[in-house]
């Protein structure tokens, strides 16, 4: 191992108690989306006492913030953090549980920040040592989960107001809590899945519970949109493809004896490739125009909210080097992430980048998923990403053509 990568380690793991007491913190005050008041001040007010660091808020969104290192020339690099929690009742007992009823910190970004602020404190030191050249710039971001009644997460609103314009690569990670601590997730390519949100209302005339001969029934209706519905991914996609539709919610009708006018269905698509995510949009369609068989009509809407996310091999080539030279007992595991959706892929759409997923499970015997009132983190995964992220974001520094 080299001097650099040993002292970014040693640095790294020196840092555990600031970056529990950090990511602690962060999960004690969960806030949702486009609201990480708290959170946002923290993070500003941490980075501030790095010397060097040049702070920017409300980068495309009051809560937005970019911290910036810079000496001398060379390529920039961006490393993005998350910052925003979910609206879960925490079901936990810890001494550091959620202070906020109905909301917690269950997908991890509580660790992503922590983790973010460490990176930031290790390169910080490399810059003021003089051993860097070039810019690093820490993207923390808000609203990765939800987006707004404009149909936008936290990233295109950064990447809108310029956070990325001189970005040569930008780097994330994610926690993986059904993988162990020493395992981590590497990628090319397709590895989280587009997101896509429908909306649709069956219609028909609607009447008297007792005499259905009368009107038109849109619940009887759905029955075999539903069916149709079900079978687009098993028999109108490559087996060879990966693809989900599925329902989240259906509401209609307010009393016993009415036949209601209309149904309201609402649900997700996820997709890996552009063809398939089109063949999806029209078999949806094509579900739903069934009704009009049955004397019903509908209305469809597509709402696409985050893209697949990308990851660029070359990125992921640095990323897995500097993981064998820090950590050579690691597993690396060559597969995708999953059909969950994940914002950062706006920003590996705008310039080259890549995210791994690191292993932190507990190792007891509750279920502690992503998106769970269990989800929880083995701590001393905290080092280990600081450790990652920084020697990776030195070498593309240092050793751009890597």
């Amino acid at each position: 191992m080299a001097a650099e990568s040993r002292d970014i380690k040693t640095t790294a793991q020196a840092m555990s108690e600031r970056l529990i007491g950090w990511r602690q913190h962060f999960h004690r005050i969960p806030e949702l989306s486009f609201q990480e008041v708290e959170t946002s001040r923290f993070v500003a007010e941490t980075l501030k006492k790095i010397p060097g660091m040049q702070v920017a808020t409300g980068v495309g969104y009051p809560t937005a913030i970019v911290g910036t290192l810079s000496s001398g020339t060379g390529p920039t690099i961006g490393i993005r953090a998350d910052m925003d929690a979910l609206p879960i009742q925490e079901e936990n007992d810890r001494d550091y549980t959620s202070e906020r009823e109905g909301i917690m910190h269950a997908c991890g970004h509580d660790a992503h920040t922590a983790i973010g602020l460490g990176t930031a404190s290790v390169l910080g030191k490399l810059f003021q040592n003089g051993q860097l050249e070039g810019t690093i710039k820490c993207l923390f971001q808000p609203a990765e989960e939800t987006a707004d009644a404009q149909g936008s997460t936290g990233a295109p609103y950064m990447i809108k107001a310029g956070a990325l314009d001189d970005v040569d690569c930008v780097l994330a990670l994610h926690m993986s809590p059904e993988d162990q601590v020493g395992d981590v997730k590497v990628h090319d390519g397709y590895s989280m899945a587009n997101v896509d949100v429908f909306r649709a209302t069956v219609y028909g005339s609607g009447g008297h519970g007792a005499y259905p001969q009368l009107g038109t029934d849109p619940i009887w209706m759905l029955g075999p949109v539903l069916q149709a519905l079900h079978g687009i991914v098993a028999r109108r996609v490559s087996p060879l493809d990966s693809a989900v539709i599925s329902i989240g919610s259906i509401q209609s009708g307010s009393a016993s004896n009415v036949i209601p006018s209309e149904v309201h269905v609402t649900g997700t698509i996820r997709s890996y490739q552009p063809d398939v995510r089109e063949l999806l949009h029209h078999e949806l369609d094509k579900a739903f125009s069934l009704v009009k068989a049955l004397d019903g009509d509908y209305e469809l809407s597509i709402t696409p909210e985050d893209p697949a996310l990308s990851n660029d091999p070359a990125t992921n080539r640095v990323i897995q080097r500097a993981i064998k030279d820090l950590y050579p007992d690691f597993r690396l595991i060559d597969e995708p992430f999953g059909l969950g959706g994940e914002d950062f892929a706006h920003m590996t759409r705008a310039v080259p980048g890549a995210m791994f997923f690191l292993g932190c499970a507990v190792g007891d015997d509750k279920t502690r998923d992503l998106h769970t009132p269990y989800f929880d983190i083995d701590e001393q995964v905290l080092p280990i990403g600081v450790s990652i992220l920084a020697e990776t974001a030195r070498r593309l520094l240092t050793e751009p053509s890597a």
